[in-house]
């Protein structure tokens, strides 16, 4: 399967660059998997495709301000993208500055552009900009004075309130980019889908470097795909199953949800340690792309769940996203749940409606 097969033609005036004023004020486009339909309403409509019993499921990881500025002893500009923290206490970073070597400092700015006592130093050369840092001081009395909001490159304009770049349910902090598709709830629309009898739970799964990483191997099975934290809790995981269990149907808010809650779904099958390359194995002659369900299983670990076209789904039902860069690994996840040839084509119809795309932008429900 050929990389090239999950591009589309974007005109750059639908990149949405700003959220809109109400966060449940954006389009839906329905996608019927069985029917293959594609239907367009709005986002607080979602309500009418709820039943009682079904479990909606959210990533509440929050975004860390991330990114910091600093400079070089001799004056040069540094930027630095933290992505996370390593188990030695130093952090996998992005970084931009020239003649950065092993060794070298970096001091840090606050919002002023005035040095501060927080120095980093290069203690690694990593893929790429990539590269280990390490701080003389703990990060965690910093990030809040001196950090910025890591908006995705594709976005231009400034955002006056971070917290539009959160969910209204974020609570434990270590994302680098924020998991967009739940940035479309509120507190009044997610009360309602319990007054309609919804379960709402929460995975967390600390977005990290494959959100800013584009897919560039020619053949989709040689991309790899990086780890990332991810936590089920097992009292979550029961009420999950025993809902299932009882007829309910599966919701995830976003592909972060969904990698969290089909990796829950493989270690209750016995498969733990790398999935990269599950979805390979799970290629065979059938034609439905769904395995018969299964229970999902309590584990915090990282994941490197890596789905594309063949991966057989264990645990999901429906899906909540947002449209996708061309060429992403989240539009290959997109493409193994609806079906290529369907995804491709809502897409088409997407740009041709004027849908708004990308982090700020509208919504999608697979159904």
């Amino acid at each position: 399967m050929n990389t090239a097969d999950f591009n589309y033609t974007l005109p750059p005036e639908l990149i949405a660059q700003r959220p809109l004023t109400q966060r449940d004020a954006s389009r839906l486009m329905i996608l019927n998997r069985a029917e293959q339909t594609i239907k367009h309403q709005t986002f607080t409509d979602i309500l009418d495709y709820f039943q009682p019993g079904d479990v909606l499921v959210a990533n509440n990881s929050r975004v860390i301000p991330a990114r910091l500025y600093g400079r070089k002893p001799t004056g040069g500009k540094v930027e630095i993208l933290l992505l996370s923290q390593q188990e030695n206490g130093n952090w996998q970073a992005m970084v931009g500055g020239k003649r950065l070597k092993e060794g070298s400092q970096i001091h840090l700015l606050d919002r002023d552009e005035n040095e501060t006592e927080l120095v980093a130093t290069v203690t690694a050369f990593l893929d790429g900009p990539q590269r280990e840092l390490s701080f003389n001081q703990p990060l965690d009395g910093w990030l809040e004075s001196i950090g910025h909001t890591p908006l995705p490159p594709y976005i231009h304009e400034s955002l006056d309130d971070s917290e539009r770049y959160q969910t209204i349910y974020a609570r434990p902090s270590g994302s680098a980019a924020a998991p967009t598709a739940g940035l479309h709830f509120t507190g009044d629309l997610l009360l309602s889908l319990r007054e309609k009898g919804v379960i709402f739970e929460t995975v967390t799964l600390h977005v990290g470097l494959d959100t800013f990483k584009p897919v560039e191997a020619e053949q989709v099975a040689q991309h790899t795909i990086h780890s990332e934290w991810a936590s089920l809790t097992p009292e979550s995981a029961q009420r999950i199953n025993e809902a299932k269990l009882a007829g309910g149907r599966l919701f995830a808010v976003g592909t972060t949800s969904m990698r969290t809650l089909e990796t829950a779904a493989l270690r209750s099958a016995g498969i733990n340690g790398s999935l990269q390359n599950i979805s390979a194995r799970d290629a065979s002659g059938e034609t439905s792309n769904f395995c018969p369900w299964k229970p999902v299983a309590a584990f915090t670990a990282p994941t490197d769940l890596f789905i594309y076209p063949s991966y057989k789904f264990r645990a999901v039902d429906a899906l909540i996203t947002n449209f996708h860069l061309p060429h992403s690994s989240l539009l290959m996840l997109v493409a193994a749940f609806a079906g290529r040839d369907f995804m491709l084509r809502a897409y088409e119809t997407a740009v041709a409606e004027r849908y708004r795309f990308f982090s700020f932008g509208d919504a999608m429900l697979i159904l």
